[in-house]
């Protein structure tokens, strides 16, 4: 029996001396260096615990506080299944040439639960005076609100009218990508906003000459009158769309289209790519480019969106100036 407690106590020894030895080498070095170190929450950094009961506080311990803020709706569930696979692609490029240039920090949602002034809080165990109840932010948190939406949306009355205040009486931006004009045909106050509605697309996605009618203003600095841009290039309905309302930046060059096609509606040769406008004390920016992952690769596209996302966020002097197609 003694010789079996020697024996364990020898095994024990030599087990301690072994790892004293391994801790010297250059293996074990790096991999301590890798290794996380446990610390104790600081001040700073709350645990997640202690910021589930607490609740996100807008303004707060915020990393994004000096930062200007996007919040993108990529919510086609009410709309076509099928149409805008290149839904999810266009949301990351739009966050990462925010991110890139520094303009502004996004955030993605495929819901519209955000698009509200009321309180926003967690469902289930993180709803208001559950176990981990955990407050979020409403609209009043963001600078601008981007939709790539389609159909009816499922925003309830009072946050549409929440969406309408915050462009027209808090002087924030909206920004339209592609179907975002085919959103919301029954809720005309939106139609008013964003500057009108989708009524087809005669060509499918089709090479098309352009004309830049604003070349002053930054979000065209990559385009030039005569270039061919591919893309799903939509027509618009005769109504709310307006050019007493909106002013053009670009237009599709209709001696480059098909205007035989029987989809074709408008008799005017008017078909806007991109706009800008006012509404209220906010800012809009539409574009109806963004159908296909191609389109989204392309540097002029990216420039587009980029700098009509700065313009409706404030970052810009430019003004609105509605104006009749120019005779050329």
């Amino acid at each position: 029996m003694i010789n079996r407690v020697r024996f364990g106590l020898s095994l024990l020894l030599a087990g301690i001396l072994g790892v004293a030895a391994l801790a010297q080498t250059p293996l074990a070095q790096t991999i301590s260096a890798q290794a996380p170190s446990a610390q104790a929450p600081s001040a700073q950094a709350p645990s997640a615990q202690a910021a589930s009961r607490a609740g996100p506080t807008p303004g707060r311990d915020d990393v994004y506080a000096d930062r200007k803020r996007l919040l993108v709706i990529a919510d086609i569930s009410t709309g076509n299944q099928t149409a805008h696979g290149a839904l999810s692609h266009a949301a990351s490029t739009i966050e990462q040439i925010g991110r890139v240039s520094g303009a502004y920090v996004t955030f993605i949602r495929t819901d519209t639960d955000l698009v509200t002034k009321g309180e926003v809080w967690g469902k289930g165990d993180y709803a208001k005076g559950g176990s981990k109840a955990s407050r979020g932010n409403n609209l009043d948190y963001y600078d601008a609100v981007l939709f790539y939406t389609n159909g009816e949306t499922n925003l309830t009355s009072d946050q549409k009218r929440d969406l309408l205040d915050f462009v027209a009486k808090d002087g924030k931006g909206f920004i339209g990508v592609h179907t975002a004009t085919a959103t919301a045909y029954g809720w005309p106050d939106y139609g008013e906003m964003i500057g009108g509605y989708f009524d087809n697309h005669p060509w499918g996605v089709t090479d098309a000459k352009i004309i830049v009618e604003r070349p002053d203003f930054p979000a065209m600095k990559a385009f030039r009158t005569g270039m061919t841009v591919r893309d799903e290039h939509y027509q618009m309905r005769a109504t709310p769309y307006s050019r007493a309302k909106v002013d053009v930046l670009a237009r599709l060059d209709p001696n480059s289209l098909d205007l035989t096609n029987p989809k074709v509606h408008r008799t005017d040769r008017d078909f806007p790519l991109a706009w800008i406008k006012s509404y209220g004390k906010g800012r809009v920016f539409y574009s109806d480019l963004g159908h296909t992952d191609a389109s989204w690769d392309d540097p002029r596209v990216r420039t587009l969106y980029l700098e009509g996302i700065k313009w409706a966020l404030g970052l810009g002097k430019a003004e609105p100036r509605p104006h009749p197609i120019r005779a050329r």
